[in-house]
């Protein structure tokens, strides 16, 4: 009996483990055109503007996902669908990378971005259920930050390996790695926790009225929208634009811009760890995220600028700039602690739709903004475009940024404890 007890209280840490390098397929699949956005422009022959939406088309699926992720997951439970979402962004990602054509890849992101967009709804559910409240915020820091290894894989790794061996290798590999954790989700996952087991059965015939109950809900909006302005900046900007924003207008060598990308999703990995910690022993969340989201809407002010600095403040800029950026991630406690327990699949899922969707807009809206200010400078087959141009762009992500940081000043104060009631 020893034994079993013991194998019960692995069995959780061990799902989660799976789930999070799931998870690392997921971030790595998110931002790998930033890394790349020289080769796709070049390898498709395309303007800003195609090659925002080539990016964007992630995101339309995966934000379009979000509020099923969150019924599927508090329903059917998370181990069928991580299965099939693994199987399907697995095959998606191989299809991108050997399309021949933008079309094919263009089909090939969408079926990454329809595979990838269940895994973080199903993380946090395993987390809610499998785990004591007073750690939710802490856990998921962690996950971020063992997640956040894809994006910083995403960055100067992938630019380094896509100019040595070719990107398209890299997206088959990565397919082949996500089949293979389907099916360890599918031996390993499990629907419900120890800890859960005594928790009330949720009732299949309120999904209605319960997603209804949590958009009703007014203190879960203010979470759902800093996410949409702190998020949606961050998966613009570092999903595509950071690397030929920082060779064109500051005039960096591709291996240096692509070091700032990576330090940006460092700062953010270490930020999401410190912040959700740092959250839980305060035992507040809206002073750590006012106090983030206005750091984060600073910094964008001053990339706006286009004002040259060194080399090494640059590095220390960009990695404030992520740990600034992890303040978003306390929203999905503070949607999740103002909705009924068993809802918090829903209430995370609708706080994290908004910066995919405003991702999904935002990534080509840049480009074509960028298309219309180009002078018709060509550089090896890719489009030059100057600092006025950059303004242009910059500018809507920046206005996005200051969105979510005025709205941290409405998140409900939940004291990092469940704070709802039946009415």
């Amino acid at each position: 009996m020893p034994a079993l007890t013991a194998e019960r209280r692995r069995r959780p840490w061990l799902a989660l483990g799976v789930v999070a390098l799931a998870y690392v397929l997921s971030f790595f699949q998110r931002f790998a055109p930033a890394g790349i956005a020289p080769d796709l422009a070049a390898a498709f022959e395309t303007s800003a503007a195609s090659l925002g939406v080539l990016a964007a088309t992630y995101f339309y699926v995966y934000t379009l996902m979000q509020v099923p992720t969150g019924i599927l997951v508090d329903t059917l439970g998370p181990r069928r669908i991580l299965a099939v979402g693994g199987l399907v962004g697995g095959f998606g990602s191989i299809l991108f990378g050997l399309a021949p054509t933008l079309d094919l890849a263009l089909a090939g992101r969408t079926l990454v971005g329809l595979g990838v967009s269940v895994t973080f709804i199903a993380m946090l559910k395993l987390i809610a259920v499998g785990f004591e409240e007073k750690h939710f915020a802490t856990l998921v820091g962690v996950c971020m930050l063992i997640g956040n290894l894809g994006s910083v894989l995403a960055g100067a790794p992938l630019s380094a390996v896509a100019q040595s061996t070719g990107w398209r290798d890299v997206f088959i590999a990565t397919g082949i790695i996500s089949l293979m954790l389907a099916v360890l989700c599918w031996a390993l996952v499990r629907d419900r926790s120890p800890a859960a087991a005594s928790a009330a059965r949720f009732d299949r015939t309120a999904l209605l009225s319960g997603l209804l109950a949590v958009l009703r809900n007014r203190a879960t909006w203010p979470a759902a929208l800093v996410n949409t302005g702190i998020s949606g900046a961050f998966f613009t900007f570092a999903g595509l634009w950071t690397v030929p924003y920082l060779v064109q207008v500051h005039g960096l060598a591709r291996a240096e811009a692509a070091a700032h990308l990576s330090l940006w999703f460092g700062g953010f990995a270490v930020g999401c760890f410190f912040i959700g910690t740092l959250s839980d022993r305060l035992g507040r969340r809206k002073p750590v995220i006012i106090g983030a989201t206005h750091c984060y809407a600073l910094i964008w002010l001053l990339l706006w600028s286009g004002v040259g600095l060194p080399l090494t403040v640059s590095y220390a800029l960009f990695a404030l700039l992520g740990v600034a950026t992890a303040g978003f991630a306390l929203t999905w406690a503070c949607a999740k602690e103002v909705n009924p327990p068993l809802l918090s699949g829903m209430s995370t899922s609708v706080a994290n739709m908004g910066g995919f969707g405003a991702a999904a807009v935002l990534q080509p809206l840049v480009g074509w903004v960028m298309d219309l200010a180009w002078r018709g400078e060509m550089a090896a087959g890719v489009r030059v475009y100057d600092l006025a141009a950059w303004r242009g762009g910059i500018g809507i992500v920046a206005v996005c940024a200051l969105l979510g940081a005025a709205a941290s000043w409405w998140i409900v104060e939940t004291r990092c404890r469940n704070i709802w009631r039946p009415a």
